[in-house]
Parts: C-alpha cells; structure tokens; sequence
C-alpha cells in the first residue's frame, strides 16, 4: 500500500464539498425552503448560509480523505466510494440529524427529507471527487521493486 497523495486528496475534497453544498442548496434551499423557514420561524442569515458551505466542503475533504485511505483494502473506485460515502452520511448526517431535529422535536418530516437529501449530496460529492483523487503514480513509486538475478 502507497502513500496518500494529499494534494490529490484536497482537489478530491473541495470537489466533493462543491458538489455537497449544491446539492445542498437545491435540496434545503429550494426543496425544503418552506419545511425550514416554518421550523425555525424566519430563514437563515448570510453568515449560516456562509457556515455551512464551510462545513460542505470540511465534509468533502474528510470524506476524500476516508475514500483514499480505505481504495487500497475496499476494491474498485465505485465501490469504495459507496461504502465511504454511506459510513459518512451515517456518522455526519443520520446521526447528528435524528439527534438535533428528530430528538429535540423538530418537525420529524423535516429531518427524513433534509436527511435523504444528505444521503445524495454525499454520494453524488463522493463519486465525483474520487474521480479527482488518483494516487497511480505514489502506488507505483511506493511499490517494492524485483531483486535483481
């Protein structure tokens, strides 16, 4: 097993935190615009909105990270990519979700929709920012070579 190319890994990320944080805005800020704004009576200031593009592009950069460090022991690339992307939406977004929204009496419908929303943003951020995060070139390198006869 080779290293793990960061600089890949970061270009990985921030493409998968973009495509978190569109998606994310299609589905809370567009879909679920009217769910939220009745949930916390008003709608999200600039500096919120601000905050979770952050945390979107945090999430793809972590979620890239995890893709890199279990391609080696998971198999092929799609594979991988769903198995990652559904342990981080389980640990960064089901969990945290069913605590906050669900827990604490929030709409309960609310946090099914926002929460399977999460579950595409984070899939569709995995697949494509695994395509960015190729390490051929360390695998290779890392790669012990045949002794000499």
């Amino acid at each position: 097993m080779g290293k793990i190319n960061f600089g890949r890994v970061l270009l990985g990320g921030i493409v998968a935190g973009i495509v978190i944080d569109v998606l994310s805005y299609v589905s809370d800020g567009v879909i679920l615009k009217s769910r939220w704004a009745a949930a916390y009576q008003g709608s999200f200031t600039t500096g919120q909105i601000m905050g979770f593009c952050i945390l979107g592009l945090i999430a793809g950069v972590i979620t890239i990270w995890f893709y890199a460090a279990c391609k080696p022991r998971l198999g092929t690339r799609y594979r991988t990519a769903l198995n990652v992307g559904l342990a981080v939406w389980i640990i960064g977004y089901v969990l945290p979700n069913a605590g906050y929204l669900y827990i604490s009496g929030h709409q309960h419908n609310l946090m099914i929709y926002t929460t399977l929303g999460n579950l595409v943003e984070v899939l569709a951020g995995t697949f494509i920012g695994a395509a960015f995060c190729k390490e051929s070139g360390v695998l290779e390198a890392a790669a012990p070579k045949p002794a000499a006869v």
